[in-house]
């Protein structure tokens, strides 16, 4: 039997250990089609420039898209992997909280595609544009 993943508690407890606790991205949301996350922007997050890393936006947009995909995983999948990314990065921020929406755009059974925003909180920019698809994992019948 798998894990219900359909609540914020489940989401949350499912990140000890991995990158999503590392950084500390938070679930914040979760409803049909549609996830919610946060993440505190620390020191350590900036670019040699002095900017947001990247990185950083990339990892709470995959972040957020991949546990999307996991609370809505079709009957009988046990699993999803990233399969392609691609992001637009439109602006950038130095301090306070991001905050990523990711919708689920095309939920099929053997692949996923969800779009995510990442904005700033404080000022309300959009900082980028995410999509990935994921491939749907199902147990070994032979």
């Amino acid at each position: 039997m798998r894990p219900d993943f359909s609540t914020v508690e489940a989401l949350n407890a499912w990140s000890p250990g991995s990158l999503a606790e590392l950084f500390g991205i938070s679930i914040v949301s979760i409803e049909e089609g549609r996830l919610t996350s946060e993440l505190v922007i620390r020191p350590e997050f900036m670019a040699p420039n002095g900017y947001l890393h990247a990185a950083t936006v990339v990892a709470i947009a995959d972040t957020t898209a991949g546990f999307g995909s996991r609370a809505h995983l079709p009957s009988g999948a046990f699993g999803f992997t990233t399969i392609e990314v691609k992001t637009n990065f439109l602006g950038t921020a130095r301090q306070g909280v991001i905050e990523c929406e990711a919708r689920l755009i095309h939920g099929g059974r053997t692949t996923q595609v969800w779009d995510a925003t990442v904005s700033h909180r404080e000022s309300s920019k959009t900082i980028a544009l995410f999509r990935c698809t994921q491939m749907i994992l199902y147990p070994s019948t032979g």
